[in-house]
């Protein structure tokens, strides 16, 4: 019974000192107390005391009750602490019980300030009372304090929140990045991009020239119109009009049939006209040009090409077959805008007049091939388009027409109705006759005419158009001329349609 009192005794003693200790360390702040390691004997369970002294064992309840009386007045609280600096605790050592029963205590060491962040992780703080409440901004006092307030001298500026706008940086400006040729563009002579037109400004002088112009399709325009309908109107009911030996009619022409063929010429095939600077400004010229596309509308659009593209605006007088001028409505209307029939005397009285004269050596042979055989040139006949010019003495300016092929692509011929109607042929193509009116509507091909480096003749002697060598190697001059140009700008067509 003594010795389990005694071992009570003994472990409130050690309880006493551990409670003193810790009511004497510190708060955040003050300087930190690093304790030193215990031995391991604290951990062990405690000793038995001797059974042969009994007055020491009953001495220690009263030893243990002084212990916890010294540590009450220790802690005990005191004056409220001033708001410079805080109180430091009293740190008092708890009593040493006695030897047999209790181990010493070991010395508590203390650590520099600059290690106040280095104490144990398992170190409880020391925890305010609830009656005694912290003033906001207070900090305790002490040299080692690292939540001192500085003086307000020597105190920091508040940092800025967003940079001055003149130190703000500009944004970075990723470099353009190169262009990559397509992969299915091909290689080769492209066409010259078209600089680009700038817009002019929109001022007053500019809306009243708009406003003298008219806009196209406006009110303006109809007027105009309606007036010039007018005017060729009078004038052909006055028969203020000539018309030439060959039934030339330069007033019907310039007021009714160019217009009717230039809605074709400029939307339907968008006609792309190329080397018109090769045809002469003035003086006679023969041109020379293939001939395709089932119904002879490649005439027409040289015809027009020349006259609106050309700066004199000449006007090409062609020399067609006999069917062209027998057939009815056809051959008055040929007539009227100038064609002619294909005859050397036709020809001559033509180049004597300084006229522009247009020929198309293939005849019906071209118009009516094969599209399996499209853009290859038939025979041009027996030259007399050459010994013509020989003869005056004209430059021959060789003409490749691109996309006249595709307006009517002839798939078969009917011998037996071509026979019974007195026609060269009677093609049949993808929509004829099988949507019947409907397919006599051409296929809007994309047209390319290209004139080429004038062929002289002046430079031969006055007898050479009776020389039939002569006339066949320039008959093949230009056939070979037309047939290698038609090749090359089918390389450079991107499309058949566009």
């Amino acid at each position: 019974m003594a010795a389990r009192r005694g071992t009570l005794a003994a472990g409130a003693a050690r309880a006493g000192g551990e409670r003193a200790r810790r009511r004497a360390t510190p708060l955040i702040g003050a300087e930190p107390v690093t304790p030193a390691e215990e031995p391991a004997a604290t951990t062990a369970p405690a000793p038995k005391a001797p059974t042969r002294k009994a007055s020491a064992t009953k001495a220690a309840p009263k030893q243990a009750g002084a212990q916890k009386a010294a540590a009450r007045k220790a802690t005990a609280p005191k004056a409220a602490p001033s708001k410079a600096a805080a109180p430091k605790p009293a740190r008092k050592k708890a009593a040493p019980s006695t030897a047999a029963s209790t181990p010493p205590m070991p010395p508590v060491e203390t650590s520099p300030p600059a290690a106040a962040s280095t104490a144990r992780p398992h170190a409880s703080p020391r925890r305010r009372r609830p009656g005694r409440p912290r003033r906001r901004g207070s900090a305790p006092a002490g040299p080692a304090s690292p939540r001192a307030r500085r003086p307000a001298a020597t105190r920091r500026p508040a940092a800025r929140t967003c940079a001055s706008p003149s130190r703000r940086r500009p944004p970075r400006r990723r470099p353009p990045r190169p262009r990559r040729p397509h992969p299915l563009r091909r290689a080769g002579p492209q066409r010259p991009a078209r600089p680009r037109r700038r817009r002019p400004r929109r001022g007053p002088r500019r809306r009243a020239a708009r406003g003298r112009r008219g806009r196209r399709g406006g009110p303006e325009d109809v007027e105009r119109r309606v007036a010039e309908v007018i005017a060729y109107l009078r004038r052909r009911v006055d028969g203020d009009y000539t018309v030439d030996d060959f039934g030339y009619d330069e007033h019907f022409t310039e007021n009714v049939f160019y217009p009717m063929l230039r809605p074709l010429y400029r939307h339907w095939f968008r006609v792309e006209v190329r080397g018109i600077e090769n045809i002469p400004a003035e003086g006679g010229a023969l041109v020379v040009s293939n001939h395709s596309g089932t119904v002879a509308v490649d005439s027409l659009m040289v015809q027009l090409a020349i006259h609106d593209e050309h700066p004199a605006h000449r006007t090409m007088r062609a020399l067609g077959a006999d069917l062209v001028f027998q057939t009815p409505f056809v051959g008055t209307m040929a007539r009227r805008s100038g064609s002619t029939l294909a005859t050397n005397e036709d020809a001559e009285r033509l180049f004597a007049r300084g006229e522009l004269v247009g020929v198309f050596p293939e005849g019906f042979k071209g118009t009516g091939k094969p599209f399996s055989e499209r853009y290859k040139l038939q025979r041009f006949g027996r030259g007399g388009f050459v010994s013509a010019a020989l003869a005056a003495g004209v430059p021959i300016v060789p003409c490749s027409v691109v996309g006249a092929e595709e307006i009517y692509p002839i798939l078969g011929n009917m011998g037996t109705l071509a026979r019974v109607l007195g026609l060269p042929y009677a093609p049949v193509t993808p929509t004829w006759p099988l949507l019947g009116p409907l397919g006599m509507i051409p296929l809007p091909s994309k047209w390319i005419i290209e004139f080429g480096t004038p062929i002289e003749t002046d430079t031969h002697d006055d007898g050479s158009a009776d020389d039939p060598m002569l006339v066949f190697d320039l008959t093949d001059q230009v056939r070979e001329t037309i047939q290698q140009t038609l090749y090359t700008l089918l390389m450079q067509r991107r499309s058949i349609f566009f």
